[in-house]
């Protein structure tokens, strides 16, 4: 019996072990402190940051440069917010943050860039790295310095070793993944010529969809960053010459003219789309969508109708990114957002799947040449192997 007990323990600290492995590993941070000089900080005048487990054996110049995620800012009051989190300034910055998914360092868990030098870039401008305002207001000390943090994080990876990069991958989540759609093809100009080059955006394709009391809420929301944070001038000019800049924010109107090979991976029902876009709090006074943006079960037979509406839209607003085969898409009916950076749904036994291929499998093959890879999921619920988010109130009272 004690036997049998010291078996099932041993077994649960094998587990236990292997799941810590799984979550990855803890990598330390990289102040970037020259670029305080060039004007390149984040909101509150820090220095930008990233995080670099190195590569090794045969991925030691390959390069995965990942930007991390984390909404925006839209004024003066919403941006001097931030300057009080990890958000704003680096000064609240954890010093370790544990990479996974496709930044994890094990062949088991990221088989197909393990081995890369592996970056995670801190985000810390609220624009996706855009803004570029000379000007500081001394009453805030607000620095619209987006842009300038994007190019010198990529000058200080190429002076480390990535001006010898023999692959490459910009890739991103949430506003990251926004930030690796409209930096791809500048990114591509910035490597070496003869290096293989890609982009991966994960929850970064926002539509500009009516909330559900018929406002353009995200419409005027992104016109206002681009506007607060002097962006036009960095956004593509392929759409800012034919649109108002703030529309160039929304991939459908500038997706089809990057050149760079680029995958999307996405939910149909991307769940921060669904509480900010499609009923965010002020389209939403009464509260009846709380229950159901916690948790999709919970949604009643009229907002299911309306998820699917919205799902229609996405789909459509994805279609303008064109059909070419560079493009890879993985579209999930899945209730989440950004599905790459965590384990369980970046690769593991129970990972969503779509026509019996893993994200980490899609994106690999696609990368390599493989395989292209663009699929799009079947309507919600059809998909069992997906892993939909369940939002805790407590964690999120603003839904």
């Amino acid at each position: 019996m004690a036997g049998t007990r010291l078996i099932q323990w041993l077994n649960l600290l094998v587990f236990a072990l292997v799941m810590l492995k799984t979550e990855g590993v803890n990598v330390g941070i990289t102040f970037i402190q020259n670029a305080v000089a060039k004007g390149a900080v984040c909101l509150d005048g820090s220095p930008p940051a990233y995080h670099w487990d190195k590569g090794v054996g045969a991925g030691i110049n390959n390069w995965l440069v990942h930007f991390e995620g984390g909404g925006w800012c839209n004024n003066v009051t919403t941006c001097l917010s931030r300057t009080k989190t990890r958000l704003g300034s680096s000064k609240h910055m954890d010093k370790e943050v544990a990479f996974s998914g496709i930044l994890s360092r094990f062949q088991k868990f990221n088989p197909d860039f393990y081995n890369w030098n592996r970056i995670k870039v801190r985000y810390c401008d609220g624009a996706s790295f855009t803004g570029d305002v000379d000007a500081v207001n001394p009453a805030t000390n607000l620095h619209f310095r987006g842009a300038r943090v994007w190019r010198a994080v990529i000058e200080d990876l190429l002076s480390k070793g990535m001006k010898d990069a023999k692959n490459a991958i910009l890739s991103g989540c949430s506003a990251g993944g926004l930030t690796s759609i409209l930096h791809c093809d500048n990114f591509r100009s910035l490597i070496p010529v003869g290096a293989k080059v890609k982009c991966l955006a994960d929850a970064g394709y926002f539509i500009n969809a009516n909330d559900v009391s018929g406002a353009q809420h995200i419409q005027e929301f992104y016109s206002q960053v681009v506007a607060t944070h002097g962006s036009a001038k960095n956004l593509p000019s392929s759409c800012t010459s034919k649109i108002r800049p703030g529309l160039c924010f929304f991939p459908q109107n500038m997706a089809q003219q990057i050149q760079t090979p680029i995958f999307f991976v996405n939910a149909a029902y991307d769940s921060w789309q669904v509480k900010n876009i499609l009923a965010p709090g002020v389209a939403d006074p009464h509260g009846t969508w709380h229950e159901c943006k916690l948790n999709v079960k919970n949604c009643s037979p009229n907002q299911l109708k309306t998820i699917q509406d919205f799902r229609v839209q996405f789909l459509s607003a994805l279609s303008k990114a064109g059909t070419s085969l560079s493009k890879g898409l993985f579209i999930d009916s899945c209730y989440a957002h950004c599905q790459t950076e965590t384990q369980e749904t970046w690769l593991r036994d129970d990972s969503p799947v779509l026509g019996k291929t893993t994200i980490s499998k899609a994106v690999g093959d696609w990368y390599y040449d493989r395989s292209p890879f663009q699929k799009i999921d079947c309507p919600y619920p059809c998909n069992p192997t997906c892993h939909n988010r369940i939002f805790d109130p407590k964690e999120h009272p603003e839904l």
